[in-house]
Formats: structure tokens, sequence, C-alpha cells
């Protein structure tokens, strides 16, 4: 899939990561993307904070955050808010062997992150 398929408007992104190098990296590949504003979340409760003041059209998460992980993160806003595309984005794939999880691996690859969230969006559809 070329990048460029899947590049309009898409709206809002939460990205849970505590390394900000790594979420303003994915920030800006979203961007790309077409997505035009966001949020960062370093901890599930800032995550679920975030999703509530505004509901994303997209989340990434990365499995290991401060104070719990990325994972507890989408299920407390999914408890909330009903089912939100999701792609992990982790050096820490193991720990997510649930395959109707889209994960993306670290270091992050633009084409592997642009398909990746593409399936999170078709499989909402």
């Amino acid at each position: 899939m070329a990048l460029s398929a899947v590049k309009r408007s898409q709206g809002h992104a939460l990205i849970i990561e505590d390394e900000i190098l790594i979420a303003l990296e994915v920030e800006a590949l979203l961007a790309a993307q077409g997505y035009s504003s966001f949020d960062i979340a370093d901890s599930p409760q800032e995550a679920l904070t975030c999703a509530l003041a505004r509901a994303p059209d997209l989340i990434t998460a990365d499995f290991r955050i401060i104070g719990g992980t990325g994972l507890e993160a989408v299920e407390a806003i999914e408890a909330k808010l009903g089912r939100i595309p999701t792609v992990f984005v982790t050096g820490n794939a193991n720990q997510l062997a649930d395959a109707r999880r889209t994960i993306v691996d670290k270091p992050i690859s633009p084409r592997r992150l642009a398909e990746a969230c593409q399936q999170a969006l078709d499989r909402r559809a």
C-alpha cells in the first residue's frame, strides 16, 4: 500500500507513549497520513483524561508506559467510549500476542505504520 493511498483527513489521534522523541516521531508520521490534531499521554490515567476530553479517531499505544501499560489505557478508554481503532507501537510485541491487535514493532517503519493504521480503521468498518 502506498503511503499516499491512506493520506486523507483522518481527524484526531491519541498517542500513548512515554518517550517524547518517539511520540513526536509517531505524531509526524500520522500528520503525513492526514491526521490534523494530536494528544500525547505517557500514562494510562493521562490517556483516559485526554480521550474523555477529546475522543480520538485513532489511538497509537506503546505497551510499557509510566504507571502501567498501553493495553490498560486502551481498555479503560474503550470501556468509556467504545471501540476505537488502535495500533500498538512497541518493542514488546510478544506481550500482545492477541491476533486481534494491530502491532508495529520499534524501530518504526513509516510504511508499516501507515499500513497498520489502515488495518485498524478497516476493522472498525
